[in-house]
């Protein structure tokens, strides 16, 4: 039977702890190191798609269109000949004239185009004059600059009036904000704390709505909205989050239950009532969840499309990013970098609230999860 590297005959007992320690050690490190580099290359992948995004926001049109240009935003290098801007190109000097034996490899301003022969200059050697090279110029290299291009964001700030946009959709992600947190409270808080006939039977109902399909509802309430004049305002779309959603109002329920009832019995003793235990003692202790409602409801409410897109296209003064940023990829398709530029802008809010508010975000999701 092999022996284990520690356990080897004539060892000492202190010896064979040291060893074994030092295995140990070396075992956990090389667990550690394969968990991080796995972790590593799953993160590298997940944020390919944002980075080619923030890349491509700062590529210009003339990069986009070259083929074989590589992916981080550059330039290809330019020499000013006699006026004009000439390309520079990566040249085998064995194929040009002159410099038949030399193996070397040198960037020459391209001054005259050819299929299978053009002419060039040696910026470095400007007494040698043009020269011609037996070489197809499409079959060369370019050497290229890191070179971004951020007048794409100034361009898009100006071109659709980005600012109004930001105030659009943070007026309706705040109002409708205050809408949820205010109505799915109050209704959480009754399916949590209060026994009364039916709560199950009405609480089922409630989160059945959630596979309603939203699109069935559209035509009746566009209808309703239309009659009462309310089509071409924000009034269809922030007044609809005061009366509550199955999907907050669950999370908040989960939560309230995680709190032990004993709270509200002690606060009762003291003369407290319902709505005080509610803002004295729930509450304060309901951060979490009422942050991860927040952060979702903001999300939502920034990239809704559908919505403000039939109530507010009449009126375009009002429109929140969503829907302008739809109508600027429609005019703007053949420039990829301003719409990634656009959407890059954005997003950048959404990604900063989930930033900040991130621990109790995931602390929020985990324990809305736990049944008391």
């Amino acid at each position: 039977m092999k022996a284990i590297p520690w356990q080897r005959e004539g060892a000492t007992e202190g010896q064979v702890r040291r060893k074994a320690i030092f295995w140990h050690t070396l075992t956990l490190k090389a667990k550690i190191l394969t968990v991080t580099i796995i972790t590593l290359a799953i993160l590298f992948l997940f944020l390919s798609p944002f980075a080619f995004m923030v890349f491509t926001s700062l590529k210009t049109q003339d990069q986009i269109s070259i083929i074989g240009a590589p992916v981080w935003p550059a330039r290809p290098g330019v020499y000013d000949y006699n006026g004009e801007q000439v390309e520079i190109f990566t040249v085998p000097m064995n194929t040009c004239t002159g410099s038949e034996n030399d193996a070397s490899e040198k960037g020459l301003a391209l001054v005259k185009k050819g299929p299978r022969q053009s002419t060039f200059i040696d910026p470095g050697d400007l007494d040698r004059g043009e020269f011609v090279c037996a070489v197809s110029w499409r079959a060369l290299e370019r050497p290229w600059q890191l070179a971004p291009t951020w007048s794409n964001y100034t361009e898009v700030w100006e071109s659709i009036n980005f600012p109004r946009l930001m105030w659009n959709t943070t007026f309706y992600a705040i109002m409708t904000e205050i809408g949820v947190l205010i109505s799915c409270t109050l209704v959480a808080y009754g399916f949590a704390r209060f026994r009364f006939p039916g709560r199950d039977f009405l609480f089922l109902v409630l989160i059945a709505t959630i596979f309603l399909p939203a699109f069935v509802t559209v035509i009746p309430t566009y209808t309703f909205f239309q009659k009462i004049g309310w089509v071409g305002t924000w009034l269809p779309l922030i007044v609809p989050a005061f009366f509550a959603n199955a999907y907050d109002v669950f999370l908040l329920r989960q939560y309230f239950m995680t709190l032990p009832r004993e709270l509200d019995d002690a606060a009762k003793v003291d003369g407290a009532g319902p709505f005080r235990v509610l803002w004295s003692v729930i509450l304060p202790q309901s951060l979490p969840a009422l942050l991860a409602v927040t952060v979702f409801h903001i999300v939502f409410a920034w990239n809704d499309f559908f919505g403000p897109l039939i109530y507010l296209s009449s009126n375009r003064d009002a429109w929140p990013v969503s829907v302008a940023l739809s109508t600027f990829n429609g005019i703007y398709g053949q420039r990829p970098q301003l719409i990634q530029a656009g959407s890059l802008m954005a997003l950048i809010a959404p990604l900063i609230l989930f930033v900040i508010a991130q621990r109790f975000f995931i602390q929020g999701i985990v324990i809305t999860g736990v049944e008391k």
